[in-house]
Formats: C-alpha cells, structure tokens, sequence
C-alpha cells in the first residue's frame, strides 16, 4: 500500500466484509490493516500507530468491549462499533466505554465511509492532504517537513541538505511538528509512537530524542527546537529571531 495519512484497523473476523472495507478504505485514500482476533489486534496496537479503529463486538477470543474498555486506558484513538449487536443496551454500554460512534450491521458501505471521514475531521482536522512544516531556529537554521514525500531537510548557513530519518524518528517529528508549542507527555509520545500497547521502555523515546536533536541541532546539548520540559515531557519549540 501507498504511504497514506491515516490508517484504519479493521477488528472483525467476517474475512469477507473486511475485505470489502479495505477496498473502499484505499479507493478513498486511507491506509488499513486487519485483524479477527482480539490477540490480533493487541499485536498491532503493540506496534503500529493507528487513526481510527473500526471494531466489531462479537470476536472469537473476546469481545469488542474489553479492546475498547483497555484501549482508553492509555489511548484516545477513535473508535467506531460495527456490529450486528443492536440492542440499545449494546450501544450504550460500547458509548459509555468509550467509543465514538456505533453502526449497525449490515450497514451501507456508503455510510460507513461517511461515518470514518466525519470522525478523522472531528479529531485530526480538516488534513486531507499532505502538509508541510517549516521551524526556525534563527536564519542560519531552518528545517523544512514536507508529508507527501517524507522529506526533511535543512537550510544551515545557506546550504540546503536533507536529513534521513528512520520511521520512527521521522513520525516523532511529524507528531510534534502537528502539536506544535505544546508540551508533549512522554506517555502520550510513546503511545503515538509505537502504539497504544506498546512494550516500549521510556529510554527508547529519550534515545529517539537524542538521535532527533543530532540530526536537527546546531549545538544538541543547547537545543532550539526539541525542548526539553521538565517533569512532563517535551515541547517542539523555534526561534524566528
């Protein structure tokens, strides 16, 4: 699949309903991944960062509710019920857990995908398309971001060069260039990172950090655009002056 900017996980084993969805998924250019299981969607949750969860209830090893309800543990992901649960006492136990929004199956594809635009609006913005990021750290330091081809550069001194990134260090920055002056929790990086449940030690963001502000940095032990803040996290910061 194509480098899309969200990512939607399907849990549901109905093999032949999700592979409808993915199909409407990439014609309307988002990025997926599946799983029918519970312990499947654990694994992925583990390891990738994902947007938006579209969840079924009834699952071989589980219900959809306990995801939901470990889910918003730690994480703020979206989440959309789909299943063939009814009841109003379904819905509002999936809504009082956390969810979104609840869809009843069978349900019009038509509105599904109406459903998954409305949601990604409410919680990421109007981002349809790649965006780019310019920080400053004086003039003879400017780094540039650009989303569509995954590239960052910098202008240091006049000379333009680009940076390469690995793909975490490459999302951490673009986490950051998106929350932008705000002070970031590392908790709250290390679950957007590597995943709502994630196994990732706290010393894997400070290292990720450290490797970020080499490759950024005029001076990485003074630095101008990762800050640090203290007790809390950090805070991508520039200096226009």
């Amino acid at each position: 699949m194509a480098q899309n900017e969200y990512t939607i996980l399907i849990v549901d084993d109905d093999e032949d309903l999700s592979l409808l969805i993915c199909d409407m998924l990439s014609d309307n250019g988002y990025d997926y991944l599946t799983a029918g299981t519970l312990d499947e969607a654990y694994e992925i949750l583990e390891k990738k960062r994902v947007h938006l969860i579209l969840l079924d209830i009834n699952l071989p090893d589980g219900t959809g509710f306990e995801l939901c309800e470990e889910l918003r543990k730690n994480s703020e992901v979206p989440v959309i019920f789909a299943s063939a649960r009814t009841s109003e006492d379904d819905k509002i136990t999936g809504l009082d857990m956390g969810a979104d929004d609840y869809i009843a199956k069978p349900y019009s594809i038509k509105e599904l995908m109406s459903r998954i635009k409305s949601l990604i609006r409410r919680t990421y913005g109007f981002k349809e398309k790649a965006e780019s990021y310019t920080l400053k750290a004086g003039k003879d330091n400017v780094i540039c971001m650009d989303t569509s081809n995954r590239k960052v550069k910098r202008i240091h001194e006049g000379v333009e060069s680009e940076i390469s990134l690995s793909l975490k260090e490459y999302d951490l920055l673009k986490y950051m260039c998106e929350h932008k002056q705000q002070a970031l929790s590392k908790e709250s990086l290390v679950n957007e990172i590597w995943g709502a449940f994630n196994t990732v030690e706290p010393s894997t963001l400070t290292v990720h950090i450290r490797w970020l502000r080499e490759k950024l940095e005029n001076d990485p032990s003074k630095p101008a655009f990762i800050k640090t803040v203290w007790g809390v996290g950090y805070s991508l910061s520039e200096n226009e002056d």
